[in-house]
This record gives C-alpha cells, sequence and structure tokens, in this order.
C-alpha cells in the first residue's frame, strides 16, 4: 500500500524465535502480503522508522529492545497499525503493551486465520485516516469512516470478509443490552447534523475539543491533537453517540471490528491513552455497563 493503490500492503514482522519468523512470514505471504522480517528489537526500530511499512507485527519478549520498548519508540513519531504476540494472555506484558501504543494483541500459538484477521482489521480502521485516504481517490474518506473497507487484494466498496474463531459465529448477537446495534457506528455518517450548535457544517464540538469529520482531524482548545487510528476510530463512535454508554462489547465490534467477543481489555486501554490525550474528564465510566462521552 506504501507503493501505490496496487502495492501489496507491507508488514514488518519483529520475532526473535527462528522458526516462528519464517513460518508467520510464509502464511503471511501466501495471503499476498509482502513481509519484511528483523529478529531483534534494534532491528525492528530501525526498519520501522524506515516508514514503508503499513503494519507492525511484534513479539513482546526480544533481545536488545524488548516490544514494550520497541511500541513505545515506534509510537513517538508514528501512527503505522500495531499488532502484538504474547505467549500468555493473562500476562501483564499484555497490558504494557496495549498501554505503550500497540493496537491489538494475539496470543501465541496463533491460528493463522485469526491472525489474518486481525491484521485486515487493524488495516481497515488505518483505511480511513487522510493519508490513506489518498489511496482511494481525493474525497473517499469522509464518505467512509465507519465502513468496513476493503481487505487486502479487494477493490474499494467490495463485501469485507469474515474470520471467526473456529467454533463461533461471525454474526453479532441480534440484540445488546446498552448502546446502539452492532455494525458501522449504527449508520452514522459525516454529512449527518453536527452535534453540537457551534462549529462548521462536518465539525462535532464537545467544549473546547473539536471533531473535523471531513478532515478526520481532533483540536483541542485549537491545539491539534494527533491520535493513533484506533483511538480516532474510538472517538469518532464515541461522537456518534454522545450522552450514550456504550458497552465495551459494541465497542469491540464497532471500532476494532471484532466479529466475535474479544479481550475488553484493549477497549480499556484504548480508553485510558485517549483520555490522556483529550482530557480525563471527557469520557465517563459508567460502572458495570460501559463507557460515554459526555455532552
Amino acid at each position: 500500500m506504501k507503493g501505490g493503490p496496487q502495492a501489496p500492503v507491507t508488514v514488518l514482522l519483529v520475532e526473535d524465535d527462528e522458526v516462528i519468523r519464517k513460518t508467520v512470514g510464509m502464511a503471511l505471504e501466501r495471503y499476498g502480503y509482502a513481509v519484511s522480517t528483523a529478529g531483534d528489537g534494534l532491528t525492528g526500530l530501525e526498519l520501522a522508522r524506515e516508514g514503508r511499512h503499513d503494519l507492525l507485527l511484534l513479539d513482546v519478549m526480544l533481545p536488545g529492545l524488548d516490544g514494550i520498548g520497541l511500541c513505545r519508540a515506534v509510537r513517538e513519531t508514528s501512527l503505522i497499525p500495531i499488532l502484538m504476540m504474547s505467549a500468555r494472555g493473562d500476562s501483564l506484558d499484555v497490558v504494557s503493551g496495549l498501554e505503550a501504543g500497540a493496537d491489538d494483541y494475539v496470543v501465541k500459538p496463533v491460528d493463522t486465520g485469526v491472525l489474518v484477521a486481525r491484521i485486515r482489521s487493524l488495516l481497515r480502521r488505518a483505511t480511513f485516516t487522510p493519508d490513506r485516504a489518498l489511496d482511494y481517490g481525493p474525497g473517499r474518506a469522509p464518505d467512509h469512516v465507519f465502513d468496513r473497507g476493503p481487505g487486502p487484494g479487494r477493490g474499494p466498496g467490495s463485501e469485507p470478509e469474515r474470520w471467526p474463531t473456529p467454533g463461533s459465529s461471525a454474526e453479532p448477537p441480534a440484540e445488546l443490552p446498552v448502546g446502539p446495534s452492532a455494525g458501522p457506528s449504527a449508520g452514522y455518517r459525516p454529512d449527518d447534523p453536527p452535534r453540537s450548535a457551534s462549529g462548521g457544517a462536518g465539525d462535532l464540538v464537545f467544549g473546547d475539543l473539536t471533531i473535523d469529520t471531513d478532515g478526520l482531524e481532533v483540536r483541542l482548545a485549537g491545539e491539534p491533537v494527533a491520535l493513533a487510528p484506533t483511538e480516532l476510530r474510538l472517538l469518532l463512535e464515541f461522537a456518534a453517540h454522545p450522552g450514550i454508554v456504550l458497552d465495551r462489547q459494541t465497542l469491540l465490534r464497532n471500532v476494532w471490528d471484532y466479529g466475535w467477543d474479544g479481550d475488553s481489555r484493549v477497549v480499556d486501554l484504548c480508553v485510558q491513552r485517549l483520555r490522556k490525550k483529550i482530557g480525563a474528564d471527557r469520557i465517563e465510566t459508567v460502572r458495570g455497563f460501559g463507557y460515554k462521552l459526555r455532552r
């Protein structure tokens, strides 16, 4: 994708285990990805800083610079989607990685179909950012802020593939206890009326927080706020339903694009990162239910 609309999606895989590195790399190549590899964190950081990859897939335990440090260093200068691999799903390493800026994680050993599903989900979340929008033509991004978007090898507007985990259904439950029904942000589009009496036609205004849904930019007290793609999509989801409680499973489906139940820790930690950037009191926790954006 970095090379143009027809270029393959490029993945940077940082894994110190040579067998796993070769196995995962070959599997991703069979799915049409171009894969670069590194066996340690410092080499991975050097390659990541070249800016020629679409997604970073890294292990937590790395020599030289561990995955947490690598993730944190990359996040200082890049909004590239980051998927972390951990040998233990309940490890504090997972929480530390998500706090450092990783967008999601998988537990090793991971089924290839599940891994590709997570990668496609992360890439779909990244496609609506302004720089990615250029790949699909001028003016396309605002109309597709919450669309699933094309996956690798599929053209714009094609139906996205579903990758449920074994034994589960890709279809969400018919009803959710709180908040809007599952789906791409319950049909919200940026040309809906602004949720505030002030601001431009494409702006959503919440006090000193302004969300430009045309340019996909966020400003706090007039100053730009740099958000990672997942953070931006989460904020847009909240802004589409101001004052409405959104439970974690709804957010996992609408923001993380999961067709199955995911780990709610990714939601909690992304909310935590978002609060640090737009203000701790902007997103309210409703205990036992979820979160809501204060009007």
